[in-house]
């Protein structure tokens, strides 16, 4: 199923013309049924996803996007340094296997190079 077939799809289930969705965003009319790819160009998949409050990730694919793991009822601060490795790490798409092998190259680097034990 493509994104155009998805989007109708959403539509018909929760008995939104098409026609509606059109000019509710300022589409021409008939453009969805035009699109012979069945591929949104960017910006107007953003805007349709938030129309229909589903992510654009659910558009493209059918799927939602994973949601980061996160450690209930634990407030977690951290520091500059720290803040700058995720961000570098999720910058370039990093997936939790590629930190795990990350760390435990750079934990048997500092076993080599020090006291850690």
């Amino acid at each position: 199923m493509n994104s155009v077939e998805r989007v109708k799809g959403i539509c018909k289930e929760r008995k939104i013309p098409i026609s509606k969705l059109e000019k509710d965003l300022e589409f021409g009319n008939g453009y969805i049924g035009q699109l012979k790819k069945g591929m949104f160009p960017a910006d107007r998949l953003s805007k349709i996803a938030k129309y229909l409050s589903v992510s654009e990730q659910f558009l493209l694919t059918g799927q939602e996007a994973k949601k980061a793991p996160t450690l209930e009822g634990e407030q977690i601060q951290l520091s500059g340094t720290y803040l700058r490795l995720a961000k570098g790490a999720q910058d370039l798409g990093l997936d939790d296997d590629d930190v795990d092998a990350i760390l435990a190259l750079y934990t048997n680097h500092l076993k080599k190079n020090s006291n850690l034990q």
